[in-house]
C-alpha cells in the first residue's frame, strides 16, 4: 500500500477528482488548506504594498492505493501539469506505507 498526497490551488479540484477517477481510486479524502510561499526574497523592500509572503487558497488529497496505481498516478498528473499555461501545478507524492489494518 501507498499513501498518495496531492496538493494544488483550489481552481483544480474538479481536474484531480477526475484524474484519481480515471486511475480507479474511488475512496479518497480531501481538505481546503492555506498554501504558504515566502517571498521575502524577492519582495521589494522599497516598495511597502508588497509583503513577504504569499497565502492561497489550496487544496489536498490523501489516498490509501495499491502499488499498481502510482504509475497511472504519476502519468496523468504530469499530462496534466504538462498542459498548463500557469506557474501553479498538482503536486504529487507517494508514501510507502510500513503497516496498516486495512485489508
Amino acid at each position: 500500500m501507498k499513501l498518495v498526497l496531492i496538493t494544488s490551488v483550489n481552481q483544480f479540484k474538479q481536474q484531480i477528482q477526475k484524474i484519481l477517477k480515471n486511475c480507479n481510486i474511488q475512496n479518497y479524502s480531501f481538505q481546503d488548506v492555506v498554501g504558504h510561499k515566502d517571498i521575502s526574497s524577492v519582495a521589494d523592500r522599497g516598495n511597502w504594498f508588497v509583503g513577504d509572503r504569499f497565502e492561497s487558497n489550496s487544496i489536498t488529497f490523501f489516498a490509501m492505493v495499491p502499488a499498481s496505481i502510482v504509475d497511472c498516478l504519476f502519468e496523468e498528473v504530469e499530462r496534466f501539469n504538462s498542459n498548463l499555461e500557469s506557474l501553479s501545478r498538482i503536486h504529487l507524492s507517494i508514501l510507502n506505507i510500513e503497516k496498516t489494518n486495512d485489508v
